[in-house]
């Protein structure tokens, strides 16, 4: 599977796509116009092992709920992934088994390395 999952509004998403260059056939797919299903997030959580890895606590609603304050599981972080678009970090990048998730420069290089080998 190559795949990214996105926000088209997100300049951070767009800068990162654009410094991949993602090649014909990796499919971009923007969260907040077309929501994760419970099986995209599924095959998610299988290469990155943690619903928490794949969770934004950078999410304004983060703190607007007071979930900063509260011990949450792991079942806690798939629901309210799949509850609300802003609480996936972003972008998060599928290559055949290779997962990268997030924009730090790390990432986005790793991930670039992949698609581009």
């Amino acid at each position: 599977m190559r795949k990214i999952y996105h926000l088209s509004t997100c300049d951070t998403c767009k800068r990162i796509i654009e410094e991949l260059q993602p090649f014909k056939g990796v499919e971009c797919q923007d969260i907040k116009t077309e929501a994760i299903t419970e099986k995209q997030l599924e095959e998610m959580h299988d290469l990155a092992v943690s619903y928490e890895a794949l969770f934004s606590k950078r999410a304004r609603l983060y703190r607007q709920k007071g979930l900063h304050e509260k011990q949450l599981s792991e079942s806690d972080y798939k629901n309210l992934i799949l509850g609300h678009h802003t609480f996936l970090k972003r972008p998060v990048v599928l290559v055949d088994d290779h997962i990268f998730i997030g924009n730090s420069k790390k990432t986005v290089a790793a991930a670039k390395q992949v698609i581009h080998p």
